[in-house]
């Protein structure tokens, strides 16, 4: 079985980083190809929206986590100012 890439957002570019996560976790990866265009879009929002390095890197450790468990969009969270 060939491992998909990652699909990307319907407006925002998929970050690097995020990429990189995905590609290694399998489970959260997973859901991210099943979930909408629209929701990948507010997931990456989520992740650049935070102005601080670190706040990044926590949203994306917290974001493949609640991928992991099955959660389709980023939770408390007013959605894509971008839209």
């Amino acid at each position: 079985m060939t491992k998909q890439k990652p699909a990307t957002g319907t407006l925002h570019d998929m970050p690097a980083d995020l990429k990189t996560a995905l590609n290694i976790d399998r489970i959260a990866h997973a859901t991210w190809v099943d979930i909408t265009p629209l929701a990948r879009n507010e997931w990456i929002c989520w992740i650049i929206s935070a102005k601080q390095s670190e706040t990044r890197s926590r949203r994306i450790k917290v974001g493949l986590s609640k991928l992991r468990s099955g959660m389709r969009r980023p939770c408390c969270w007013a959605g894509c100012i971008h839209r």
